[in-house]
């Protein structure tokens, strides 16, 4: 019944920006972990970031500086600020939302194995 669901893909050209928004709804408890990650054609899924529930953040070094994460604990919704878009970061982009029921080190263990996961929303960006 727990339902994940990113919108806001897109094509754009390269230095250009996106916004992604990712929807959690049916679930029981808040999440302590919430990220974003990314699969490329041919590549394993990698993190971009993640947020805790007082967001505060922590970004993968290709994120950083370029992308920012925000969350709103009562709209139970993600959010994905892309800017100055590479080629490089075209791929599928995933929501992950923990179940609530235990506090992880977010950036540390892999709560992500728990999680609940979004369909992805595909971004592409064209030189």
């Amino acid at each position: 019944q727990v339902q994940v669901v990113e919108s806001g893909g897109g094509s754009v050209q390269a230095g250009g920006s996106l916004t992604l928004s990712c929807v959690v709804t049916g679930n029981k408890y808040r999440s302590y972990c919430m990220g974003w990650f990314r699969q490329a054609p041919g590549k394993e899924r990698e993190r971009v970031g993640i947020i805790e529930r007082d967001g505060s953040t922590e970004y993968e070094d290709s994120a950083k500086g370029r992308f920012t994460i925000s969350r709103d604990n009562d709209k139970n919704t993600l959010s994905l600020e892309m800017n100055s878009l590479k080629p490089e970061d075209t791929a599928m982009y995933y929501c992950a939302a923990d179940r609530g029921v235990f506090r992880f080190d977010c950036y540390e263990d892999k709560w992500w194995g728990s999680a609940y996961w979004g369909q992805g929303t595909q971004v592409t960006v064209s030189s």
